[in-house]
């Protein structure tokens, strides 16, 4: 079999799902947070919505992972992506119906999105030649920027969408975000063969593998075991937290940020575009240099990213400024670096008997960190203002400069 040639396939493949399946996670950003506010009736629960949806990310994440370990890739991206189409109608439906507990529930549900495009980026580096896993991956995250960057700037047109099926303006996005994630679980049922961690299973010295046995999900003591006893897997999972938990609490706020200062919906959701550029558009850039300059290194260059994306947006004025959008740019840039740096330390080390376990606990680890982040945001932002908020997250991007430098301690002496 030639491998070289599957792995190019698996990866256009997943190309085409990540690209679809991110109309799911990003189209709701911009209104899910005014959504919440609206039904709640309070602005201290306007991060809710957000909050909800990182958790649901976080279960999906590991439960998604357990049911890769006994099925492969892609019964779990089928099963997430499904699952979150019905978060986003349920969203819709929550909207009509005025009910803040029903829009939470679909929140959850629509987390599922964020974990299916999280387990794809690892797909990618079931196959890859050791020195390229990184550049595998990143062009598995860079196609997410086609469905991240269209996805808010279709909250104009999802308005008249929602006003001809006769549901709230801010439910609209929704109705896009459930066409999405249905259309990434069809493309991933039919493009993903062979399954890539199947292959890599059969390719190894694993011989139930090879003889075509389901494999027994590992216990999860062994799973955080594995994850516990490799310093670069705890850097790693440190670095994806930190990393996310940064992002996600900033960016959750900055819509009720703009609107106070009378940004349009329209320019908010552009705001929340050129974020999203950030974070996916240069994927390819940082996988390279990740390959080319050690994966250590790059998270290291993430924190000092992110600690200048939150000095700029933390000085912004209230509505649209060059502040808020630079700040936004670098927020999702230094992101993506430091996710595309700590992805590629678990792709390396963890063992292929628990590879996708370990990922999913450490994503799911990284999605409680954003949860809770995301929880504070909101009740820091009504009590002290947004500029705190960004001074906050200053302290969650240290954590990624923690795991960078304890990955390059590492590096000395090994």
């Amino acid at each position: 079999m030639d491998v070289a040639a599957v792995q190019r396939r698996t990866v256009g493949s997943l190309v085409a799902v990540q690209a679809t399946g991110a109309l799911g996670i990003t189209i709701g950003i911009a209104t899910s947070s005014l959504l919440a506010r609206d039904l709640s009736g309070s602005e201290e629960m306007a991060g809710l919505a957000q909050t909800f949806q990182v958790l649901g990310t976080a279960v999906a994440a590991f439960l998604i992972a357990r049911l890769m370990s006994r099925r492969g890739r892609r019964t779990g991206l089928v099963t997430g992506y499904l699952t979150a189409a019905c978060g986003a109608l349920l969203a819709v439906l929550a909207g009509t119906l005025g009910s803040i507990t029903l829009l939470l529930v679909g929140m959850v549900l629509l987390g599922s999105a964020s974990a299916s495009n999280n387990a794809a980026r690892y797909a990618a580096t079931d196959l890859a030649a050791p020195a390229h896993k990184a550049r595998a991956l990143s062009v598995v995250v860079w196609a997410t920027t086609l469905g991240a960057v269209v996805g808010p700037n279709l909250t104009g047109p999802a308005a008249d969408v929602a006003d001809a099926l006769r549901v709230p303006e801010l439910t609209g996005p929704f109705v896009f975000g459930a066409l999405g994630t249905a259309a990434a679980a069809l493309l991933a049922a039919l493009l993903l063969r062979p399954d890539p961690l199947v292959l890599a299973r059969q390719l190894s010295d694993d011989s139930s593998a090879r003889v075509g046995q389901v494999p027994t999900a590992p216990s999860l003591g062994e799973v955080w075991k594995a994850l516990r006893s490799h310093p670069l897997l705890v850097a790693a999972t440190l670095g994806l937290a930190g990393a996310h938990a940064t992002m996600v609490a900033v960016m959750v706020m900055t819509p009720l940020h703009m609107e106070h200062g009378g940004a349009e919906l329209r320019v908010i959701g552009f705001v929340i575009s050129f974020h999203v550029l950030g974070m996916f558009a240069f994927a390819p850039v940082a996988g390279w240099a990740a390959d080319q300059w050690g994966r250590a290194r790059l998270l290291v260059v993430g924190a000092g990213v992110l600690l200048l994306a939150l000095l700029l947006s933390g000085l912004s004025p209230q509505g649209s400024s060059w502040q808020i959008f630079s700040g936004l740019f670098l927020l999702g840039l230094g992101w993506s670096i430091s996710t595309i740096a700590a992805s590629t330390l678990l792709a390396e080390h963890a063992p292929l008997e628990v590879r996708a376990d370990v990922q999913g606990a450490a994503d799911m680890t990284m999605s409680l960190a954003a949860a809770a982040a995301s929880a504070l945001a909101g009740v820091i932002v009504g009590t002290w203002g947004y500029g705190a908020l960004n001074a906050y997250a200053a302290v969650l991007a240290l954590a990624v400069l923690l795991a960078g430098v304890a990955g390059l301690r590492h590096a000395r002496h090994h």
